[in-house]
């Protein structure tokens, strides 16, 4: 389903919520990334999340994130195999909210020149509790997308 703007909901189960935080804080003080896999309709992700891969930040850095190589091919490899696709990376910000900095939007400009766009989820350690929100990140403009976890 997609909002108004045509931007899919990020829909994820309990479960791959709970690994995409457990993954974050596994990876304090330094930031921590991931992909996630899904279904596309035509180029566009669906939204749904099938699949959640935790990566290696191959930065070892508390400011940036780089999905290492291996964890990429690994994620991409298995996701094919049953007919999906990479639909997005997501990364942790330990001491700063969950709103793609400078450098995320400078990777995902990058990025989009070799892929299709991916969403891009951002989980702040910054408070007592973990903070999900989701954007694209398109020709250098921010759009938030809706998150929905389920059950």
């Amino acid at each position: 389903m997609s909002t108004e703007l045509g931007s899919p909901v990020l829909r994820l189960t309990r479960a791959q919520y709970d690994q995409v935080i457990a993954h974050c804080y596994d990876g304090f003080p330094d930031e921590a990334c991931g992909l996630l896999a899904g279904r596309l309709e035509g180029d566009e992700p669906t939204g749904v999340v099938t699949a959640v891969y935790p990566c290696e930040n191959a930065a070892h850095s508390a400011r940036v994130y780089r999905v290492g190589g291996r964890d990429l091919v690994r994620a991409t490899l298995d996701a094919n195999a049953r007919g999906e696709e990479i639909i997005a990376v997501f990364h942790s910000h330990t001491h700063t909210d969950a709103y793609p900095s400078p450098t995320d939007v400078a990777q995902a400009s990058e990025a989009q020149k070799l892929e299709r766009p991916w969403l891009y989820p951002i989980v702040s350690l910054k408070y007592g509790e973990p903070v999900l929100r989701a954007y694209w990140l398109r020709d250098e403009t921010i759009t938030e997308v809706p998150v929905e976890v389920g059950e």
